[in-house]
This record gives structure tokens, sequence and C-alpha cells, in this order.
């Protein structure tokens, strides 16, 4: 993957959460976004995504410019899989349903089609017995296993995760960091954020550490981790890794 992030600043209610991020990676399979809490990560994640909208600024991706205008950030959305914190999973409808339902409503697959390419990640994912099943009557590492296969079922060409196992207990945690690291291994392209500092240097080829809006750094993962070149980086790292 290409990307590049192009001075993108945010504001909400005259607050500033982006200032200016820019970015420009030649060449990533897996970018982690790590950093304090409000510093910025899932407002740029959203921007990536098309969900938000910058003030100012730009992303491309694979030299192509997201437009933010309502049609072709339709066709955006379309190409890039998204998974929440808080699962975003259809209360209403099963496990099964949660998969089929974009695939038949956005990606215009017939009934039977999203049934058979549900049906193949469910099992893939290790919750064929549970695709009856509606998101209350799961466990929350099961709730967050079918939104990755939701989100991978579209046949994206991005996956973005914001903070997926933050909801979770360790035990699940370690399932869907299992499964994040096994989308890694297939050579999937994907933007991840997360507080989880040993799992983002074991998968990061990436990192950038945004701190007040702004990337304090970037680069790749064992010098970030072994030589930090900014106050900021090695004042984050002594905070999360002192214990």
């Amino acid at each position: 993957m290409k990307l590049r992030l192009n001075a993108i600043t945010k504001r909400f209610d005259g607050h500033l959460v982006l200032d200016a991020v820019s970015l420009a990676l030649e060449k990533v399979h897996t970018l982690v976004l790590i950093g304090p809490s409000g510093g910025g990560k899932s407002t740029l994640l959203r921007i990536i995504a098309g969900l938000e909208f910058p003030d100012s600024g730009g992303v491309e991706i694979n030299d192509e410019p997201v437009i933010f205008q309502e049609e072709s950030l339709l066709r955006h959305r379309r190409s890039v899989g998204t998974v929440f914190q808080a699962f975003n999973l259809f209360p209403h409808l099963t496990a099964l349903q949660n998969i089929t339902l974009p695939l038949e409503q956005v990606h215009g697959h017939s009934r039977v089609e999203a049934e058979e390419i549900a049906h193949q990640f469910l099992s893939r994912f290790r919750l064929e017995k549970h695709g009856t099943k509606r998101p209350a009557e799961l466990s929350g590492g099961q709730r967050q296993r079918v939104a990755i296969a939701r989100a991978v079922s579209i046949k994206p060409k991005l996956l973005l995760f914001d903070e997926p196992t933050s909801a979770l207990d360790p035990e699940m945690t370690a399932e869907v960091l299992d499964m994040i690291r096994q989308l890694r291994d297939e050579g999937r392209d994907f933007i991840l954020v997360t507080h989880e500092m040993g799992f983002a240097r074991q998968i990061a080829d990436q990192v950038a550490l945004l701190a007040d809006g702004r990337i304090m750094e970037t680069g790749a993962v064992a010098q970030v981790f072994e030589n930090p070149a900014s106050h900021a980086t090695r004042e984050f790292f002594g905070k999360v890794l002192k214990y």
C-alpha cells in the first residue's frame, strides 16, 4: 500500500483535533497508529475510511485521492473494511445476517451468494456454530470476530481497525489479535489503532505516533520502539511501558 496524508486538519466545535497531519509512505502493509488517548488517532482513521470530512487536506491511497464528496465517498467506503472498538453490529440481526446485509445491500450479491460467502467466513473464524445468534447472545470476542468477518468478506483493498480489543478481557483480546495476525500474514494491507504495544511491535511494518493532533514520529517499528527520535515518543513509551 502507498499512503499519503496531506496536511489534514480537523476541528470539532472549534477544538483542533488534527493539526495539519502529513505522512508519506511508499510501501507499507501494516501501519500502526499509537499515542496517548485524545491524540487524534480515531479521527484520522475515520477520515481515511471516508466516514469524516477533513476541514482541509487530503488522503491518497495507492496514488488515488479520496474525494470528499458523497458520491465518491460511497465508492471509497465500499472498498474499505472498518472494525470499531464497539463492534457496531446490528443488534436485531443474527451473526450471519450481519455479514450478509452489506454483501446484498451495498455490494450487489444475491441472497444465496451472500449467505455462501458469510458461511465461509463464519467457518474460517470459528463461528459456524453461532451464525443464528444475535450479538447479545455472543461473547465480546465472538462479536468482534463477527465484525472482522464482515469487514473481510467484502474483499476490501484496505482494512482499518480502531482499538478492536479495547472492550475485551485478556483471553478475548488474544483471540482477536490472533485473527488480525492471520490477516497480516496473508499480506492484507491495514491500518491499526491500538494501545497493545507488544502486539504493535510484533505486527507493524511502520509505526506513527500521534499526540496533540500531530504526528510526532514515524518510522520502521524497530527504530521507533528501540531508538525513538522525538521527546514525545520517549515520554509516551516511558508511561505505557513502565510496568
